[in-house]
C-alpha cells in the first residue's frame, strides 16, 4: 500500500513538473518571438533609415549639380557681360576716332545735357550740327541721357554724327529741405556722371556743356576756340560762357564786346580738365550752378561773357518751370554776325591788363545822380555811370532799366512767410506751422552779393544806342583804381 502511495506522489510530482517545463517552454517562445518582432522592426527601421538617407544624398547631389550648373553659367554670364563691355568700349572708341580724326587734336568735347524732351533735342542737335559739321574734327560731339526715356535714346542713336551716352542712376533721392524738387538732385548727379566720362574716361582736355533747349550762333565755335586760348593762358578764368544775363535786345549791341565776370553765368559754357579735376570730388547733391558761385568754390575765378549771346535758351518747359521766360529768356538776342575771333586780339581780357581796360571804360562813363535815372541816361550823349548805394538800391535801379535785378547765391536762407521772389530766383518752399493753426508755405531763397553779370560789383548793359550804362557799387571804383569825380 505504501507502494502504491509512493507511486502516485512520483506521477503527481512528474505531472507538475512536466507542466512546470511546459509553462517554461511557453513563456521562452513568447519571449523569443516579442524579441524577433522588435529585431524585424529594428531591421525594418534601418532599411527606412538607409532609405531616407540615401534620399537624401540623392537630393544633395541634384541641389550640387544644380549649383554647379548656376556656377557655370554665372561664369559664361559674366564672360559675355565683358565681351560685351569690351565691345562697347571698342565702338565708342572707334566712334569717337571717327568724330575726332587722327590728323589734330579736338579743341573741347561738346555735351548736350538731355532726359525726356525729345522735340527740344531735335531741335537742338539740328541747331549744332548746322555749324558743327565743318569743324566735326574740333568739336566731337556727345549727347548725354539722365534715364531711359525711349523717344530721347531713339533719336539720340538715329544720329551718325555724335556719340551717345546713357546715365542710368537707380538710387533713391533724399532731398535735404523739404518742397525741393528731386530734379535738381538728378540733374546734380548727371553732370558729374557726365563730365566724369568725358573727362576721365575718353580724356578730353576741354568740355562744352549745353542742355537739350538751346540754339547756337553761327560763330559759336571759334568764339570757343578764342575761348580756349585764354583759358590755357590765364588761370584766373574758370570757365567761358556764351551766356549774357542781361543779353535781351534792348540791352546788347556790339557783337565783338567780352567781358570778365564774378558771376557765373551757365547756359553754354566751356571749362578745362584740371579744373574739373578739382570740382569733381567736392560736386554738390543738387543746385550745381548756385554752388559753384560760392567763393570758396570759384576761389575769386572769373568767366568770360560776351556781350551779344551764342545760345539762345527756348526751353519755356522743364526742371525751372519755365520761371521768367517770357521776360528774360525769350527776348535774348542771338548773335547773327560771324566774328572772325582768330583775328582778334582777347589779350585786354587777360587778368592783367583787364582792370585797367575796364577802369578806363568806366572812367569815361560820365555820373548820374539823384532819382529818374533812366531820363537822365537817355538825355545824356555817350557812356553813363550810376552807383547805387546796397542792394535795394541796386534792384529799383535795375529795375527802372528792366535788368535783371536779382543778386545771386548759393547758400540758403529761410524766409518765414510769403513774400514777392526776385527775378530768376531759385525758390524752395517749406510748409511751416503759422499762429492761426494753418500750415503756410515760407520761402527758401537762393541769394549772394552778386549781381548777375557783375564784374567787381559793376554791372554794364547798353541803353537805347550804343549808350553803355555802368551800375557801380560803393566800392567798385576803388577796386578798379579809378578817382572818383
Amino acid at each position: 500500500m505504501r507502494g502504491n502511495k509512493f507511486c502516485f506522489d512520483l506521477r503527481y510530482l512528474l505531472v507538475v513538473a512536466a507542466l512546470a517545463f511546459i509553462y517554461i517552454q511557453m513563456r521562452l517562445f513568447a519571449t523569443q518571438s516579442e524579441y524577433v518582432d522588435r529585431l524585424a522592426a529594428a531591421i525594418e527601421a534601418e532599411n527606412h533609415c538607409t532609405s531616407q538617407t540615401r534620399l537624401l544624398i540623392d537630393k544633395i547631389s541634384q541641389q550640387q549639380g544644380r549649383v554647379v550648373a548656376l556656377e557655370e553659367q554665372m561664369k559664361r554670364q559674366d564672360q559675355e557681360c565683358r565681351q560685351l563691355r569690351a565691345l562697347v568700349q571698342d565702338l565708342e572708341s572707334k566712334g569717337i576716332k571717327k568724330l575726332i580724326g587722327d590728323v589734330q587734336m579736338p579743341v573741347a568735347a561738346v555735351v548736350v545735357m538731355a532726359c525726356n524732351r525729345a522735340d527740344y533735342l531735335e531741335k537742338t542737335i539740328k541747331s549744332i550740327l548746322k555749324y558743327q559739321t565743318s569743324v566735326a574734327s574740333k568739336y566731337p560731339l556727345f549727347i548725354s541721357q539722365d534715364g531711359s526715356n525711349p523717344d530721347v535714346r531713339k533719336l539720340a542713336l538715329s544720329y551718325d554724327q555724335l556719340t551717345y551716352m546713357q546715365h542710368l542712376d537707380f538710387e533713391p533721392v533724399h532731398t535735404e529741405r523739404p518742397g525741393e524738387l528731386v530734379a535738381y538732385y538728378k540733374i546734380a548727379r548727371h553732370y558729374k556722371w557726365a563730365l566724369d566720362q568725358l573727362f576721365h574716361k575718353h580724356n578730353f582736355s576741354r568740355v562744352i556743356i549745353l542742355e537739350d533747349d538751346m540754339e547756337i550762333a553761327a560763330d559759336f565755335f571759334d568764339y570757343f576756340e578764342a575761348g580756349a586760348t585764354l583759358l590755357d593762358r590765364d588761370k584766373s578764368i574758370l570757365a567761358i560762357s556764351s551766356w549774357n544775363d542781361n543779353g535781351q535786345r534792348q540791352f546788347v549791341q556790339d557783337p565783338y564786346a567780352l567781358y570778365r565776370s564774378d558771376f557765373f553765368p551757365g547756359l553754354g559754357w566751356m571749362l578745362s580738365k584740371s579744373t574739373w579735376s578739382e570740382l569733381s570730388p567736392k560736386w554738390p547733391k543738387a543746385y550745381w550752378d548756385d554752388w559753384l558761385r560760392l567763393k570758396e568754390n570759384h576761389r575769386g575765378r572769373q568767366f568770360i561773357r560776351p556781350e551779344v549771346c551764342r545760345t539762345y535758351n527756348f526751353g519755356e518747359h522743364g526742371s525751372s518751370l519755365g520761371q521768367f521766360f517770357k521776360q528774360y529768356l525769350e527776348p535774348i538776342k542771338l548773335n547773327d554776325v560771324q566774328v572772325d575771333w582768330k583775328s582778334m586780339d582777347l589779350s585786354y581780357l587777360l587778368e592783367d591788363n583787364y582792370v585797367k581796360h575796364f577802369g578806363d571804360l568806366v572812367k569815361k562813363a560820365k555820373p548820374i545822380h539823384g532819382a529818374d535815372a533812366v531820363l537822365k541816361a537817355f538825355n545824356i550823349d555817350g557812356d553813363v555811370r550810376i552807383q547805387y548805394r546796397d542792394q535795394l538800391d541796386f534792384e529799383d535801379i535795375a529795375r527802372q532799366f528792366g535788368i535783371f535785378e536779382e543778386w545771386k547765391t548759393p547758400r540758403y536762407v529761410v524766409v518765414v512767410g510769403g513774400g514777392q521772389s526776385y527775378s530768376g530766383e531759385r525758390v524752395l518752399m517749406e510748409l511751416k506751422l503759422g499762429h492761426d493753426g494753418m500750415q503756410h508755405a515760407s520761402e527758401t531763397r537762393v541769394r549772394d552779393g552778386v549781381p548777375r553779370a557783375a564784374y567787381k560789383g559793376i554791372v554794364v548793359f547798353r541803353f537805347q544806342t550804343s549808350r553803355r550804362v555802368f551800375l557801380v557799387a560803393p566800392d567798385s571804383l576803388r577796386q578798379l583804381g579809378v578817382e572818383d569825380t
